[in-house]
């Protein structure tokens, strides 16, 4: 696939000095203890300059993702350059609101406790690493720096080598934009990597393999660091009788199609009813032709497989496989290139489903029952990323009952993870953690709770106070007093109009008491109001 923007000049990839790493950890560290970053205003200055600079280096990161994946422009722009341009904007617009702290009232406080004015305040974690992956080489790299920014965190940023276009252009972004004692780029491969995990940090966040998942997690023990882990799986799809299947197939070609299917949400297999089976074959090689209608390997929107190493991973789960190509099956070494390819295979045991494709290719299995193909499901991944049922709604209902997985899509292929403002994690083998829209400001901020105690409340304190007082500590459990509305077997006693006449003090033993009651909260209530104003 030859380039159309040769004349653009990229620099050759080069690694980060070892022994400079620790250095920069430390400025990365001071500049965090020096208080800047948790000023909204300098958060939002570092979030505009990386906008302008995503759209200003749009035609290098175009040329940096055509030669490391021989992505066209199109997918360029539509799945990372504008996916991370739209992120920056939406961090932007909500960041106030993001930020702003948090009062906490009733019910999570008592009412005889509100003069404490008990709140959230929302605080960065400190310093992050992110090390981002190779599919999606500079969305699924910036796009949690933009949640780390947004938190008022200072971050070191580790690119994927196996994208090394990408991982320069985007070290040339963060070196021309952001603030160079704030937000660093470190590339390389593993010396570099494991110079980094040797550094302490305050939030690990990391987009991969199971298997580096569980080195950086030992690391990241060492020093009680928490971590965010976006993974993988292998992914469930479910086409049952019921299902539109000219839409299914097409849909599902689709999520194999998108970067060559080199995405984390993309379906390993799909379980179809064996009733349809025939049909939703026919149908995938009518949307696969009606896509590729001069061959995939011809089509100039089809992207490569990243290296040569994975492309023969891929190809042993081919060659190994007991099952009958039944789509596509071209391939080409000396291009990386792989069609987007389906196996027919009668057993989960097979080559095609017992490891992740990562890729273009995926297997169908066949099932007579939709509780077959949950216990199918169940045994090949118990927590795959991404789950797709297409049939009945009430199908759909079953699967994502009896199925568990980070996120699932009705009637599509992962539509549940194409939007940039959603909760977008794994769960178990899949990983741990969200982020995307508000959850990337979350996961890199701390909730403190915070309390403020008026002098004048000290004699409601008398409580904590030794020598304990019984009385005091009965009076207390009055305050808080709720009616349970269930007895010793865990069987309701009490309907909703019981619970109403509670509130209004009907409950109450006698008139007394439930006078006295709506006193200590009024009273409660307008301590409150007074010293709020």
């Amino acid at each position: 696939m030859a380039s159309k923007q040769a004349d653009i000049l990229l620099p050759a990839f080069a690694a980060t000095a070892v022994e400079a790493i620790p250095e920069i950890c430390a400025t990365s560290r001071e500049t965090f203890r020096s208080l800047k970053t948790k000023d909204l205003d300098y958060r939002k200055v570092q979030l505009r300059r990386l906008y302008w600079a995503i759209v200003d280096h749009r035609p290098q990161l175009e040329e940096a993702m055509l030669r490391d994946l021989r992505k066209g422009r199109y997918e360029s722009n539509f799945t990372e350059i504008d996916w991370v341009a739209k992120t920056c904007l939406f961090a932007l617009e909500n960041l106030d609101k993001w930020a702003k702290e948090e009062p906490i009232g009733s019910p999570s406080v008592p009412l005889h406790f509100w003069p404490n004015k008990i709140r959230t305040r929302k605080e960065p974690l400190g310093t992050v690493l992110v090390i981002g992956a190779y599919n999606f080489p500079f969305s699924l790299s910036v796009d949690p720096v933009v949640g780390a920014i947004a938190a008022g965190c200072t971050a070191v940023l580790k690119p994927s080598e196996g994208a090394p276009n990408v991982a320069m252009a985007i070290k040339d972004i963060f070196d021309k934009a952001l603030d160079p004692g704030a937000y660093r780029v470190v590339n390389g491969a593993v010396p570099e990597t494991t110079a980094l995990l040797d550094q302490k940090w305050d939030k690990i966040f990391y987009t991969g393999g199971a298997q580096v998942a569980r080195i950086i997690c030992a690391k990241a023990a060492e020093n009680l660091t928490p971590v965010a882990l976006e993974l993988g799986g292998r992914n469930p799809a479910f086409v049952t009788r019921n299902a539109d299947l000219k839409l299914a197939a097409r849909r599902l070609l689709w999520g194999k199609t998108l970067n060559a299917g080199q995405v984390c949400l993309s379906h390993n297999y799909v379980l179809v009813e064996r009733e349809v089976l025939d049909e939703f074959i026919r149908q995938l090689n009518v949307a696969f032709n009606q896509s590729f209608p001069e061959g995939a390997k011809a089509s100039p929107d089809l992207a490569r497989i990243i290296n040569e190493r994975h492309f023969l991973r891929i190809k042993a789960m081919l060659d190994q496989t007991s099952g009958k190509i039944v789509m596509g099956g071209e391939m080409d070494q000396s291009e990386l290139f792989m069609s987007p390819t389906a196996v027919l295979v009668n057993s989960a045991d097979d080559s095609m489903m017992v490891q992740e494709s990562f890729g273009p290719t995926f297997s169908i299995i066949p099932f007579d029952t939709l509780g077959q193909a949950i216990d199918i499901a169940n045994k090949v991944d118990p927590t795959p990323l991404s789950l797709f049922g297409f049939g009945t709604r009430d199908e759909f209902n079953k699967l994502i009952h009896s199925v568990t997985s980070g996120g699932a899509t009705f009637n599509d292929s992962f539509m549940h993870a194409s939007l940039g403002n959603v909760p977008f994690g794994g769960v178990g083998g899949s990983g741990t953690g969200a982020y995307r829209g508000k959850a990337s400001f979350d996961t890199f901020t701390h909730f403190r709770t915070i309390a403020e105690t008026p002098a004048w409340a000290e004699g409601s304190l008398r409580v904590r106070y030794q020598p304990y007082d019984w009385s005091q500590l009965r009076l207390m459990r009055w305050l808080e007093k709720k009616k349970v509305n269930f007895d010793r077997d865990g069987r309701i006693t009490h309907g909703a109009s019981y619970w109403l006449k509670y509130l209004l003090g009907l409950g109450a033993a006698n008139k007394k008491s439930a006078v006295l009651r709506w006193l200590v909260i009024v009273f409660a209530w307008y301590s409150y109001t007074v010293r709020s104003r």
